[in-house]
């Protein structure tokens, strides 16, 4: 918890000092009462206690309030810290960690969660040192005051006190039922929201509302758990400081009555009494926030120990006008995706040449996306060593190394957003010369003169306002606008039609005269004019050739071709 509030600790403190002021001057206001009655009862001059319950009473009026601005301005600091600090955290996380999470219990930690820091900020930590100090000055001053009416105002204190550390170790048990609760209910919306269409195509609806009435009611249910503690810690220290105010009501007046305490040191010392009222309230307040961040910090603290990428350096460099296309060799790789899983890949070898484009073909699970993700590193390999350009692939700086690779991945994501931020998501430097080549080599450049604000026409959510191939044509143009010197093809021509298809190929032969282009395809007429192409089955290289040789001397590749019509190349 301190970790997050240390880079707010000066206004903190300012806020705290301020607080102390405005708490002293309030104790003291019940030793000038006490003068005031005394001078009202033996008929003293009273210029001088009045004008210091003046002073007193503004301080405490002007002092309070910045206080409190102080303090609540410096706890949004804490919770905007916090989140920056971990939104930046799981943007960086490694894809396998990412893939073991719910993104929507992600995303409550880093709403709900760092928001309850702000109480945290406030009311655990300086109100819980407000309270605790206020407590023991007033008790001193009371002590010094009347030490019998003391003793009997802290034993009942002390009986509550015992009552409140019980109830709050149910708080902090409800507490982190109602965070964990609350990321349920994240997690099953996102669930729900991120396959809307497949929910409503299958007549989900029900059952997907059933799964997020559910975790809501679980949350529901914690809430009021923590909140029936929360009352019973609370109403039972008001209580007691009830009880020790008509205590000290009876035992005083009787004293008072017996000429053993005077009367303006009975109001002083009631006055105090009440004192105790903010104070225990304050304390116990803080110590039950304390046990409901504790969930919340324990949650954040969870999430930042999730395993992140080497961050790098800030930004990879600007590609350069003429790239020169990059060499890549695999030796020996095995990969799996995570102790005890089956392997992905068993011993997979094989080199690419700058320039050129080679195909990776297989069955499904063969592997041949993984290939990507390696390159990528979005995963690190099990055993063996992936050469670039002759370097191994973990000895360059990541962001170096994503900076010379376009990538169009298998489903072609596209953001939230204008057609223009999607395709500058890589590159925000980019001409307008630049962005109006890849628009007509993409085949973009028709749609866009068709749309009513053209580049700046929003897309929708996850490109919902695109066609499928015009989401792939979008994800391709965003790849080779940042002129890579390896380009990545994964399905990319799923969803073209024939005519794109066809044009795709052309583009694809045209880039590949200047950069090393790898493509994963079942459509066999996509990866047919490929310079090489190897083919993948169970986790292994099966064999490497062209269209013509494998088709001659690959059973497995010719069985694909047959089931797709194509004729052997002579």
């Amino acid at each position: 918890m301190l970790d997050h509030i240390r880079p707010s600790w000066p206004a903190l403190a300012l806020g705290g000092l301020l607080s102390l002021v405005t708490t002293a001057a309030g104790l003291a206001i019940p030793l000038v009462a006490e003068r005031l009655i005394d001078g009202l009862t033996h008929d003293r001059p009273l210029g001088g206690v009045l004008f210091a319950m003046g002073v007193l009473v503004a301080v405490t009026a002007l002092a309070g309030p910045v206080a409190q601005y102080v303090l609540r301005r410096a706890a949004e600091t804490v919770v905007l810290t916090a989140r920056r600090r971990l939104s930046s955290h799981l943007l960086r996380l490694r894809i396998g960690e990412f893939d073991r999470t719910e993104p929507g219990d992600l995303i409550a930690r880093v709403t709900s969660d760092t928001a309850l820091l702000r109480q945290v900020t406030t009311d655990a930590l300086v109100g819980t040192a407000m309270g605790a100090l206020t407590l023991v000055v007033t008790t001193v001053l009371m002590g010094l005051l009347d030490p019998v009416l003391t003793g009997v105002t802290l034993g009942v204190l002390l009986l509550a006190g015992w009552v409140v550390r019980t109830v709050m170790v149910r708080v902090n048990e409800a507490g982190t039922a109602a965070q964990e609760s609350v990321g349920l209910v994240g997690a099953a919306l996102e669930r729900a929201l991120g396959a809307l269409r497949t929910v409503k195509a299958s007549g989900a609806e029900d059952r997907a509302e059933a799964a997020v009435h559910e975790a809501a009611e679980s949350s529901w249910r914690a809430g009021v758990r923590a909140a029936k503690w929360l009352a019973l810690a609370g109403n039972t220290a008001e209580l007691a400081v009830q009880t020790a105010f008509f205590t000290v009501l009876a035992i005083g007046g009787s004293r008072v009555a017996s000429g053993a305490l005077d009367v303006g040191r009975l109001i002083a010392f009631l006055m105090y009494v009440f004192y105790l009222v903010p104070a225990v309230q304050q304390l116990v307040g803080g110590v039950s926030q304390y046990h409901l961040g504790t969930a919340a910090v324990n949650r954040i603290r969870e999430t930042e120990a999730l395993r992140a990428e080497p961050t790098g350096r800030s930004a990879g460099p600007e590609p350069a006008d003429s790239p020169v296309p990059a060499s890549l060799e695999f030796r020996d790789v095995h990969f799996r995706y995570g102790p005890g899983l089956p392997p992905v890949h068993r011993g997979v070898s094989f080199s690419v040449p700058s320039r050129g484009t080679t195909a990776f073909v297989g069955p499904s699970g063969a592997g041949k996306t993984t290939l990507f993700s390696l390159l990528e590193r979005f995963h690190e390999v099990s055993a063996g060593s992936i050469l670039l350009d002759g370097r191994r692939l973990d000895s360059w700086d990541l962001r170096e190394l994503r900076s010379l690779i376009g990538y169009v991945e298998q489903d072609a994501p596209v953001v939230s957003g204008s057609l223009r931020e999607n395709l500058l998501l890589g590159r925000p430097g980019a001409s307008g010369p630049e962005l109006d080549r890849v628009l007509r080599t993409a085949r973009l450049d028709e749609l866009v003169a068709r749309l009513p604000e053209g580049l700046d026409t929003p897309v929708g959510h996850r490109g919902t306002r695109l066609s499928g191939g015009q989401r792939q044509r979008v994800a391709i143009a965003r790849a080779l606008l940042r002129r890579p010197r390896l380009l990545l093809l994964d399905e990319a021509t799923s969803q073209l039609d024939a005519v794109n298809e066809a044009a795709l190929r052309d583009t694809v032969a045209d880039v590949s005269r200047t950069t090393t282009v790898l493509i994963v395809a079942h459509r066999l007429s996509t990866v047919a004019m490929a310079d090489r192409i190897v083919v993948l089955d169970g986790g292994v290289v099966r064999a490497v050739g062209t269209h013509a040789e494998l088709l001659a001397g690959d059973p497995l590749y010719a069985g694909l071709a047959a089931t797709q019509f194509l004729e052997p190349t002579p």
